[in-house]
């Protein structure tokens, strides 16, 4: 039986993670270009707001919704799958909070 790695609880790891899987995604041509166009974001967007909270979670959602994708990314980033998910929900809860109100 494996164990799951601890949950990430900071803000700062979940946006290392996204940011670090927009470069993955950014390494390759292709892969970018499905998901500015499955997302609606568009290049100028992406370059003006990458660290914004709802640009990074749509990238990890993004991963999740493609595993073979996901897998990809976590085998070369040495990133545990489940701290993709977990930093996808602390940036989604982010964005849904509002920069404001988020501690």
């Amino acid at each position: 039986m494996s164990k799951r790695p601890a949950a990430l609880h900071s803000v700062d790891e979940a946006e290392q993670i996204a940011l670090q899987a927009l470069h993955f995604l950014a390494e390759d041509e292709p892969r970018l270009g499905r998901f500015l166009s499955l997302t609606g974001i568009g290049p100028a967007e992406l370059r003006a707001s990458a660290g914004e909270p709802h640009v990074l979670a749509a990238v990890l959602g993004h991963l999740l919704e493609d595993e073979s994708l996901l897998l990809m990314f976590v085998s070369g980033s040495r990133i545990a799958p489940e701290h993709v998910g977990d930093a996808h929900r602390l940036l989604a809860g982010r964005e849904a909070l509002g920069s404001g109100d988020w501690p």
